[in-house]
C-alpha cells in the first residue's frame, strides 16, 4: 500500500470550523456511556460541554447486539487483570454503555442550540445508515474498528469528513486504512494518535508520533486521549495536534463505564483554555526581540557607579558594579574599565559611560 498524500487536504472543514496546522485546537468531548442510561443526564453533559468551551460532542452509535454476542464465557468475558471492566461480559458492557438511538436526535438538537458540532462513531452499517438519516456532518472510526475495511469504505463513500483513531494499528495497517478511505471517496481525513488502554499511561503515548504522522501522510493529526488529567493533550497541541478528544462526565463519583478516565467540567474548561494557550505559544522560529521584551530591555544589567568617585581616582571593584538597570556601559566592558582613571566626579547611582573615563 502507498497512500497518495496529494489527494488529501491538510486542513479540514468540520461543520464550518477549519481544523489543521495553523488553526486553533478543536476540542471534542466524548460522552460515551457516561450518561448512565439517563437522557436528562446526557443533555446535562451537553450543556456542560458548551459551558466548558469545547467545540464538539461525540457519541458512539451501536447496540450490544451489533457489537457482539450475548455470551458470558470464554473470550466474550472480560477477565483482564487491571481492566476497569473486569467481571463483565462484552455484551453486558455494551448494553450498559450504549446510547439509545432514539436519543440521538434530541442530543443533536441540543448541540445545535448551543453552537456545538455533533457527530458520532458508527460501529456497523446499520449505525451508519441511521446516522445518515440524521444528516450527521462527519464521522469517526474507533480504534478497534480501524481494521474493519468494509466499514471504512462505507463511511468514506458518504463523502463527509472522516476522523480515524489509530490505536493498535501498525504503520502497514495505517497505509491500508488511508488508502481505503482515499479510494472510497474520502477527501477530508483526520488521523487521531491513540493508545487503546483505559486508562492509558503517559509513558505509552509517544506524542512524537504526531509530528511524524503529519509529515508522512500530509494530514491533520489529533489525539484521542485516555490518560488521566490534561497534561498529555496540552503537550500534544504543542507538538502539532489539531484535534483533542477526551471522555467527559459530570462527576467521576457518579460512576459510569468510562468515568475513571473522563474529565469533569472544570477539567474540560481548563483543557480548552490551556490547549489554546499552548497553540498560541507555538509561534515560529524566532531569535528577534519581541515587542514585550523590547519594553524590558532597560532592566538588563549594565555598569553603575556604586560609590562616589572623584576625578583622577581609579575605577575598581569597590566603586563600580554590574547591576540592573541597563543605562550604563554593557557588562562586557567591565574588565576594560577596571583600573581606568575617572575623567570627572561621579556619584553613587550614576550609570557609567565612556565619558567617565580618562
Amino acid at each position: 500500500m502507498n497512500a497518495d498524500v496529494s489527494t488529501f487536504n491538510n486542513v479540514v472543514n468540520l461543520n464550518g470550523t477549519r481544523v489543521g496546522e495553523g488553526y486553533k485546537p478543536y476540542i471534542v468531548a466524548e460522552l460515551s456511556g457516561n450518561h448512565n442510561q439517563c437522557l436528562e443526564r446526557a443533555l446535562e453533559l451537553v450543556n456542560a460541554v458548551a459551558k466548558a468551551g469545547a467545540q464538539a460532542v461525540k457519541l458512539q452509535t451501536y447496540t450490544a447486539d451489533t457489537m457482539t454476542l450475548d455470551i458470558s464465557v470464554g473470550e466474550f468475558f472480560i477477565e483482564d487483570k487491571g481492566s476497569i471492566w473486569r467481571g463483565k461480559s462484552l455484551y453486558q458492557l455494551y448494553k450498559e454503555a450504549h446510547t439509545p438511538w432514539e436519543w440521538h436526535k434530541t442530543i443533536m438538537e441540543r448541540c445545535k442550540e448551543l453552537g456545538l458540532a455533533f457527530f458520532s462513531t458508527p460501529f456497523d452499517s446499520t449505525a451508519l445508515e441511521f446516522l445518515e438519516s440524521l444528516d450527521v456532518p462527519f464521522y469517526k472510526i474507533a480504534s478497534p474498528e480501524n481494521v474493519d475495511i468494509p466499514l471504512i469504505k462505507k463511511v468514506a463513500k458518504t463523502g463527509k469528513p472522516l476522523i480515524i483513531s489509530t490505536g493498535m494499528a501498525n504503520l502497514s495497517e495505517l497505509y491500508e486504512i488511508i488508502d481505503t478511505a482515499r479510494s472510497s471517496g474520502c477527501k477530508d481525513l483526520i488521523l487521531m494518535k491513540c493508545t487503546s488502554a483505559y486508562p492509558a499511561l503517559p509513558t505509552e503515548i509517544n506524542l512524537k508520533t504526531i509530528r511524524h504522522m503529519m509529515e508522512l501522510f500530509n494530514l491533520p493529526v489529533g489525539l484521542s486521549d485516555h490518560t488521566l488529567g490534561i497534561g498529555v493533550p496540552v503537550a500534544a497541541v504543542a507538538l502539532g495536534a489539531s484535534v483533542i478528544e477526551k471522555h467527559f462526565t459530570l462527576d467521576r463519583t457518579d460512576g459510569g463505564v468510562d468515568s475513571e478516565f473522563s474529565l469533569e467540567p472544570y477539567e474540560l474548561n481548563l483543557l480548552c483554555s490551556e490547549a489554546l494557550r499552548a497553540w498560541q505559544a507555538i509561534g515560529e522560529v524566532n531569535y528577534e526581540v519581541t515587542t514585550q521584551e523590547a519594553k524590558n530591555r532597560k532592566y538588563r544589567r549594565s555598569i553603575y557607579v556604586i560609590d562616589d568617585v572623584r576625578m583622577g581616582e581609579f575605577f575598581s571593584k569597590k566603586n563600580i558594579r554590574v547591576i540592573r538597570p541597563a543605562l550604563g556601559l554593557a557588562p562586557k566592558h567591565y574588565e576594560k574599565v577596571l583600573g581606568r582613571r575617572a575623567s570627572k566626579d561621579s556619584k553613587r547611582g550614576e550609570p557609567l559611560s565612556w565619558d567617565h573615563l580618562d
